[in-house]
């Protein structure tokens, strides 16, 4: 019994070691940058280097797309070919996510603001409409504050004003515990990844459908850092906590449109939660029905016109100065 005993203790020991290490390891790691699509472009910016695409004809008014947490530049494949008929249209892999760099800090989204603000400048972009995806919306009323001039108008596609409206489903949570969060990101298998994902989408949605590649959505959290993953989310808590996306949203006093699936499963009440920014002034509020969390994937013709119709109100001029080079088009 006491040999029986002493065996028990070794082994909970020796597994209490591994979590441990795990946990080290897990949290120090970082990963370059590098092109996960073709035309791809990796800038070097203050805080790491960042995948960039473009396309559409130079001259026109940019839209820059920010994609969403645990995303990746590839969650407009089927929405920015519609836009870049007639914009400049760039998408940028956030720091930590796609194939951009994954540092082992940098992720508040002041500091995924001035990474986005550095590339756009680098592209001599002025005057855009800035679209954020969920998280990304954070991040482009986070530019629209820095620099101004580089943002014309805002789009936010899904993104509530703060946590109050609801949140991450429960195994997302779990995954940001210490110590047993670091072990589930070794050892979480597809299935149970692309199980996660399927609250950004419309109950019943398959995710296959919205993307070219079929295991995009597991290839996106494959690609990002426990430390990408863990602090991206609390800091984007941190920003909305700290000031409300509306109020930053009305301080920016820049033309807002509000796009929201109406059957978004990460918001209590999509509805309600599109309608908290009414209090910004002259909001334009839209729901799309059929989607959920994610109508650039699932719907992308119906809010690639809602998009385009707002855009057309912009009276864009393009600045003088030296042309850009042509961009690619989708």
């Amino acid at each position: 019994m006491r040999r029986r005993w002493k065996v028990l203790i070794a082994v909970a020991v020796g597994l209490a070691v591994l979590l441990t290490v795990n946990t080290i390891v897990t949290d120090n790691q970082t990963k370059g940058a590098e092109v996960t699509t073709e035309g791809g472009r990796i800038l070097h910016v203050t805080g790491g280097d960042v995948q960039v695409y473009e396309e559409g004809p130079a001259r026109t008014q940019p839209i820059v797309l920010i994609h969403c947490y645990a995303c990746s530049l590839h969650w407009w494949d089927r929405l920015a070919p519609l836009l870049a008929k007639d914009h400049r249209v760039i998408r940028i892999d956030l720091l930590g996510f796609g194939g951009s760099q994954k540092p082992s800090t940098g992720y508040s989204m002041p500091e995924q603001a001035q990474a986005v603000a550095e590339a756009l400048s680098k592209l001599r972009v002025q005057g855009a409409i800035v679209v954020g995806h969920s998280m990304g919306f954070d991040v482009a009323t986070a530019l629209a504050g820095q620099s101004s001039e580089l943002v014309d108008r805002l789009v936010d596609i899904d993104e509530a004003p703060d946590s109050s409206f609801g949140g991450l489903p429960f195994l997302a949570k779990l995954g940001y515990v210490p110590v047993l969060g670091q072990a589930m990101w070794r050892i979480i298998p597809s299935f149970v990844v692309k199980d996660s994902y399927g609250a950004a989408f419309a109950p019943g949605y398959d995710l296959e459908d919205g993307f070219d590649d079929p295991n995009q959505v597991v290839d996106d959290f494959r690609a990002m850092t426990y430390t990408s993953y863990r602090d991206s989310a609390r800091l984007s808590e941190d920003f909305e906590d700290a000031e409300p996306l509306d109020q930053r949203a009305r301080d920016a006093t820049v033309p807002l449109l509000v796009i929201f699936g109406a059957e978004d499963q990460l918001w209590d009440d999509p509805a309600a939660a599109a309608d908290a920014y009414r209090d910004v002034p002259g909001a334009e509020i839209r729901l799309v029905n059929g989607a959920g969390h994610s109508p650039n994937v699932e719907k992308p013709e119906e809010t690639a016109a809602l998009i385009e119709s707002f855009a057309s109100q912009s009276g864009y001029r393009p600045p003088r100065g030296p042309r850009p080079s042509k961009r690619r088009r989708g």
